[in-house]
C-alpha cells in the first residue's frame, strides 16, 4: 500500500491575494475560459437585445434619425458651391431643405400615430390623387434636364411620380389586404392591382422618366412577390419589362449612350461617362475616412448634380468608404427592422405596406448607389433620405412614419410602451406628493 506524500496535500504559502492555496500543484491554476466563450456570449447579448418588444421600433426611430441628419449634412456640403455661384448665399439650397424637413418630420409623426383603418382608407383617394398630378404632368408638365416630370405650382416644382411611390403601396396593399382569402385566384391577384400600376408606369414614361417607372416596376415586382404570385409570372413580367426598358432607350440618344459607356465611362469620358467618370474620382479619392466633411473637389463644377443623384459619390469623397458604409448600413437596418415587424403581424395590410415600403426604399437606394459605382447607367435616381429635393423626401419621411407606426403597435411593443407610461405617471405622481 502507498501513502500519500505530504508535500502533495500541504498547505501552500498564501498569494499575494491573500487566499490560501491547497491541493496539488494543477488545482491552483486558475481555470480558462473556452476558446471563443467571449464570441459566444457577446452573440447572445445581441441576440437578446434583438429579442426584447421594442427593438424594431428603436432601430427603425434611430436609423431613420441619422439618415436624416447624414443627409442634412451631405446636402450642405454638396451644394454649398452650387449656391453660392447661383444666388450668392452657400446656404440656399440647404435651407429649403430644411424647410421640407420640417414640413416632413410632423408629417411623418401623424403618419406614425395615424390609426390602420384611417390609412386604409386613405389608399385609394390617395391613388386617384397620383394619378390626376402624373395626368397633370403629362399635359402640363416642365422639361428639367430632358425629363418632363415635374409640375410648376405658384413658386415651387414638384415632382409627383414621388407621391405616387407611396400612394400605389398603400392602395395595393390595401386591396390585397381585402383579397387576403382569394390570393391563390390568379384574376384576384392581377386585378386591379397590375392594370392601375400599369396605368402609373404609363404617365411616368410619357414624361420620359425612365429611373422612376423601373423603381416603380420593382415596387409592382416586389408586391406580387410578397402575395406569392407563381413564379412564370415573375419569368414574364421581367421580360416583358426588359424589353420595354430597351426599347425606351433605344429610341433616346442620349440613354443609348449611358447604357452602352456605363461599364467603362472614361471611354466616353468627356460626353456620356463625364458624370459617373468623376463620380468615380470622387470615391476613390476618399479612401477608408474621407478628405473630411466640406473638403469634396469634385463639387466645385466637376460632377453634375453633386447635393441629388450623385451625392453619395460626394458621402464617399468626404466620409471615404466608412461613410458609405455606414449610410448602406443604415438602410439595410431599416430594412431589417421593418422585415420583422411585417413577419410579426397579424394584419395583411400592415404586411404587404411595409414590404412594399422596403422595395421602394431599398430598391432605390441600390439603383442610385450602382449607378454612381458605374455597374448600372445613370438614369437620374436620387439617394432616398439624403438628396436633396422635397418632392422625394416628404413621401419618403411619411413612409418612414407608417414603418415607425406599425413597429410601435406590435403586441408586446405597445405594451412596453404603455408600461413604461404608467410607471412615468407613477414617478410624477410620487414626485409631486413629495
Amino acid at each position: 500500500m502507498t501513502t500519500a506524500n505530504p508535500e502533495d496535500t500541504a498547505v501552500r504559502p498564501a498569494r499575494p491575494g491573500g487566499t490560501v492555496a491547497t491541493g496539488t500543484v494543477e488545482d491552483s491554476v486558475p481555470a480558462r475560459a473556452p476558446l471563443g466563450s467571449g464570441v459566444i456570449a457577446g452573440w447572445r447579448s445581441v441576440r437578446a437585445a434583438l429579442d426584447r418588444p421594442l427593438t424594431s421600433y428603436y432601430l427603425l426611430l434611430g436609423a431613420s434619425a441619422l439618415l436624416l441628419t447624414i443627409g442634412v449634412i451631405m446636402v450642405l456640403s454638396a451644394s454649398s458651391v452650387r449656391s453660392y455661384t447661383s444666388t450668392g448665399d452657400s446656404y440656399a439650397i440647404v435651407k429649403r431643405q430644411l424647410l421640407w424637413v420640417a414640413i416632413g418630420l410632423p408629417c411623418a409623426w401623424v403618419a406614425s400615430r395615424l390609426p390602420i383603418r384611417h390609412i386604409r382608407r386613405l389608399a385609394y383617394p390617395g391613388f386617384v390623387f397620383a394619378l390626376v398630378l402624373l395626368a397633370l404632368v403629362a399635359r402640363f408638365g416642365v422639361l428639367i434636364n430632358g425629363n418632363k416630370n415635374w409640375l410648376q405650382v405658384g413658386p415651387f416644382t414638384m415632382q409627383p411620380a414621388e407621391v405616387a411611390k407611396l400612394a400605389i403601396v398603400l392602395w395595393a396593399a390595401n386591396i390585397y389586404a381585402h383579397k387576403e382569402r382569394r390570393l391563390r385566384e390568379l384574376h384576384h391577384l392581377l386585378v386591379p392591382v397590375v392594370p392601375g400600376l400599369f396605368a402609373v408606369i404609363g404617365l411616368v414614361l410619357v414624361g420620359r422618366d425612365l429611373g422612376t417607372a423601373l423603381v416603380l416596376a420593382a415596387i409592382l415586382l416586389g408586391m406580387l412577390w410578397v402575395v406569392g404570385a407563381p413564379m412564370r409570372l415573375f419569368g414574364l413580367s421581367i421580360s416583358v419589362l426588359g424589353v420595354a426598358a430597351l426599347a425606351m432607350a433605344a429610341t433616346n440618344a442620349e440613354r443609348l449612350k449611358r447604357i452602352t459607356h456605363f461599364t467603362d465611362p472614361f471611354k466616353d469620358y468627356t460626353d456620356a461617362g463625364w458624370q459617373p467618370a468623376h463620380g468615380l474620382y470622387a470615391l476613390s479619392s476618399g479612401g477608408w475616412f474621407g478628405q473630411g466633411i466640406g473638403a469634396s473637389t469634385q463639387k466645385w463644377g466637376d460632377l453634375p448634380e453633386a447635393h441629388t443623384d450623385f451625392i453619395f459619390a460626394v458621402l464617399g469623397e468626404e466620409l471615404g468608404l466608412v461613410g458609405t458604409l455606414l449610410v448602406v448600413g443604415l438602410f439595410f437596418t431599416i430594412a431589417y427592422a421593418a422585415i420583422r415587424v411585417a413577419l410579426s403581424t397579424a394584419d395583411p395590410f400592415v404586411r404587404y405596406a411595409t414590404f412594399g415600403i422596403v422595395v421602394w426604399i431599398l430598391g432605390q437606394m441600390m439603383i442610385n448607389v450602382g449607378m454612381v459605382l458605374a455597374v448600372l447607367p445613370v438614369i437620374g435616381i436620387p439617394l432616398p433620405i439624403v438628396s436633396y429635393g422635397g418632392s422625394a423626401l416628404l413621401p419618403s419621411l411619411v413612409a418612414l412614419g407608417l414603418l415607425i407606426g406599425f413597429a410601435r403597435r406590435e403586441p408586446e411593443a405597445a405594451a412596453a410602451l404603455a408600461a413604461r407610461r404608467r410607471n412615468r405617471s407613477a414617478g410624477l405622481s410620487a414626485g409631486t406628493s413629495r
